[in-house]
């Protein structure tokens, strides 16, 4: 049965685009950027901003979660936005700050239980069909942020979030000194099974003392960042790690992406672990509270697109490399966080770097976890 929306495409645009990937018609049809753009601004005049305690009292609380407040500015309203499902199978709500614009999932996951949803199974998932390309994507993503990524002789990387050691094996291949930490044992045993030089960890970064001791060139976060229920602690965490002159690489989902305002509680970001949903307007306020000198962002046109493998003919291509860099409406956002001004004279010299207020802090006030006291 065709669904409401494909039947309104296909009498809007005729036969044309029907053979283009769902995920890409957004991006090239005729008068869709300004269509989606405005079904946006809808969305956010007609959803409701409600206080923390009238949120509250509608919304069930689930055995491993905790209400929040916004993470990054303490702001206490919320404006609820969506509904993401996953066939029966789980259910959360995602919440918009009215005050920074931040997206969150609300309830959150409480941290002490985090370790609840990567206790079992979870290799499975990242050795399956969702690993197909990943290592395609890491090497694109590297490309794109040549030369920081280039040649790891001498200088060490810390992987966090490292699965089943995808990236890893690449880093050893790079010649990097590299180590990685995961919550999932399964993984870890995998990772460590695939790795020649570098080794994988099973737990947190002060858990393992050679990570602990920091001094850290480049510290990766590929697809983890939204998995962080409290990016504040996390986030001072990585600056300790770093070396002078170091880096931060982050590949997340990103909420400004044009397919988030198209399909809603569709989007394929909101999956079943994530739990927080960054922009280029909401990340420079996260690292800006915990420490870090600057970052640069480049755009992320879609595997296929930059791997040269997709069906679109050049002109459509081309479009919708314009519709991503006039949205920085890319489906993933891809960052260089610097954590200081030696960093950036090292390694931003290709990039458009937006430089960071207070960047001398090294830690970000009290009351870190955004948490409404639950």
């Amino acid at each position: 049965m065709v669904s409401a929306r494909r039947l309104l495409g296909r009498l809007a645009y005729g036969a044309r685009y029907n053979r283009v990937p769902w995920g890409q018609r957004v991006y090239v049809r005729p008068g869709e950027r300004t269509l989606r753009e405005a079904q946006w601004r809808w969305r956010l005049r007609r959803s409701p901003v409600l206080s923390l305690e009238e949120y509250q009292a509608n919304v069930p609380l689930g055995e491993i979660e905790e209400f929040l407040s916004c993470t990054l500015c303490g702001e206490t309203s919320q404006q609820p936005l969506f509904q993401p499902t996953g066939g029966g199978k789980w259910r959360y709500r995602v919440v918009r700050c009215p005050s920074c614009g931040f997206l969150y999932r609300n309830p959150n996951v409480r941290p002490e239980r985090l370790g609840d949803l990567y206790a079992t199974g979870y290799s499975k998932f990242l050795t399956g069909k969702y690993a197909a390309n990943r290592q395609r994507r890491y090497n694109l993503t590297m490309q794109a942020f040549s030369p920081i990524l280039d040649h790891g002789e001498g200088r060490r990387l810390l992987d966090f979030g490292c699965g089943a050691g995808l990236f890893l094996e690449l880093a050893e291949q790079r010649g990097f000194d590299a180590c990685g930490v995961d919550l999932s044992p399964d993984s870890v045993a995998q990772a460590n099974e695939r790795l020649t030089k570098a080794r994988a960890f099973h737990g947190a970064p002060h858990d393992v003392p050679e990570i602990a001791a920091g001094g850290f060139d480049v510290i990766t976060l590929w697809s983890v960042l939204a998995h962080l229920p409290r990016p504040l602690d996390d986030f001072t965490m990585f600056r300790e790690l770093l070396a002078p002159g170091g880096v931060l690489l982050i590949l997340t989902v990103n909420a400004r992406s044009l397919l988030l305002k198209a399909y809603g509680s569709e989007w394929s970001g909101f999956t079943k672990n994530h739990l927080m949903f960054y922009s280029s307007e909401t990340l420079p306020r996260l690292l800006r509270r915990t420490g870090f000198a600057g970052v640069g962002y480049v755009p992320s046109y879609g595997d296929t697109i930059e791997a040269g493998t997709t069906r679109l003919p050049d002109s459509l291509r081309e479009r919708l490399r314009r519709t991503v860099e006039a949205t920085d409406g890319g489906n993933m956002m891809r960052a260089m966080a610097f954590a200081d001004d030696e960093a950036i004279i090292r390694w931003g010299d290709r990039l458009d770097i937006d430089r960071l207020r207070d960047a001398s802090v090294s830690k970000p006030p009290l009351d870190l976890t955004g948490s409404a006291g639950l």
